[in-house]
């Protein structure tokens, strides 16, 4: 699912973070995200939901649910950043993930027209839960090898490299794909002096 971003200099670009908990890392947190901060109360974390790929119309939340899905984000910017750098992960930020998991998640649903949905009388708890399995899906899998930040200077976006060449490097061809497209052709024109 791809994302509609806002930059600080008020260009928007589409990001696509390739994995559900990636997308939840862009409603704000730590380091330079936490401007970008969203979640202030519980109902916005219902909010981000209905926009995320869980598209869920109707969240309960509380402001427990709100602090653990800080919680949860928090370990997961860390755990990223670590995948992307090559690091070991740190054992505070794997037991959040593991401690946000062992909630029950979102209850799957087939619709009549053979789509996946969710069951009514979701908990911002079972949200919390959901993104966190997501989490070890994707930590412990066959992409976790491919989980990278935009190499793209001062640029600290983090995706799955979904492609099959598992060769994307920039959060966004847009922007900073492009960016350094021009700096590059732009460095090959100056003359030699």
């Amino acid at each position: 699912m791809s994302l509609t971003l806002r930059a600080r200099d008020g260009a928007t670009f589409r990001f696509d973070p390739g994995a559900l908990c990636l997308e939840f890392l862009m409603s704000g947190g730590v380091g330079v995200y936490a401007c970008y901060e969203s979640l202030h109360e519980p109902a916005d974390l219902a909010r981000w939901t209905a926009v995320s790929r869980l598209g869920l119309d109707r969240v309960d939340t509380t402001m427990d649910d709100l602090a653990q899905a800080k919680a949860l984000r928090a370990a997961l910017w860390g755990l990223a950043a670590d995948r992307a750098h090559g690091r070991t992960p740190r054992q505070a930020d794997v037991d959040a993930v593991n401690e946000a998991a062992a909630a029950a998640p979102l209850v799957p649903v087939m619709t009549v027209d053979g789509r996946r949905s969710w069951a009514p009388a979701a908990t911002g708890r079972q949200v919390v839960a959901t993104v966190a399995r997501d989490a070890i899906d994707l930590f412990t899998g066959p992409f976790a090898t491919r989980v990278r930040e935009c190499a793209a200077d001062g640029c600290p976006l983090v995706f799955v490299d979904t492609s099959r060449p598992g060769s994307r490097r920039w959060c966004s061809m847009e922007r900073c794909g492009n960016r350094q497209k021009v700096r590059a052709h732009r460095s090959r024109d100056v003359p030699a002096g």
